[in-house]
């Protein structure tokens, strides 16, 4: 019996932690935008304008990074 060859998946995720992103959910409704505080192979924790959410990844329809105005600082 042959042993299956493991893929990693596209990491892409760290590259976005620290950033601030828009998130849409498969199931609708609201984007939720805040910024990527960290992430495990199921979840990711954002820090947003009312505290920390945290979304399982196979609710996830879109990852959106957010570019920030030239110049701008917080």
């Amino acid at each position: 019996m042959a042993e299956e060859a493991k893929q990693d998946p596209p990491q892409f995720i760290p590259k976005l932690k620290g950033k601030k992103v828009i998130i849409r959910l498969v199931s609708g409704g609201q984007p939720v935008t805040g910024t990527i505080e960290g992430y495990n192979p199921y979840e990711i924790l954002l820090q947003t304008a009312k505290g920390q959410l945290l979304v399982f990844k196979h609710s996830i329809a879109t990852i959106e990074q957010v570019d920030e105005p030239k110049g701008f600082t917080i």
